[in-house]
């Protein structure tokens, strides 16, 4: 994915974030929208950052 129309600053920072994740996910065979969705929502409700490893697509793929 190609950052360049991003815009500046906080925008940039944020899409650089989420941008690897939703490329994970697509090679982890996961759609990443629902996953985003899933590990946002586990996060708001508390999902112990202990159990961070849960929270990769590799392991969303095979809940």
């Amino acid at each position: 994915m190609n950052a360049l129309f991003a815009g500046s600053g906080a925008r940039t920072e944020h899409w650089s974030t989420i941008a690897p994740l939703i490329e994970i996910a697509k090679l982890n065979e996961v759609e990443p929208l629902a996953y985003l969705s899933d590990v946002l929502t586990r996060i708001v409700n508390g999902h112990s950052n202990t159990q961070i490893d849960d929270q990769f697509p590799l392991a969303y793929r095979s809940n």
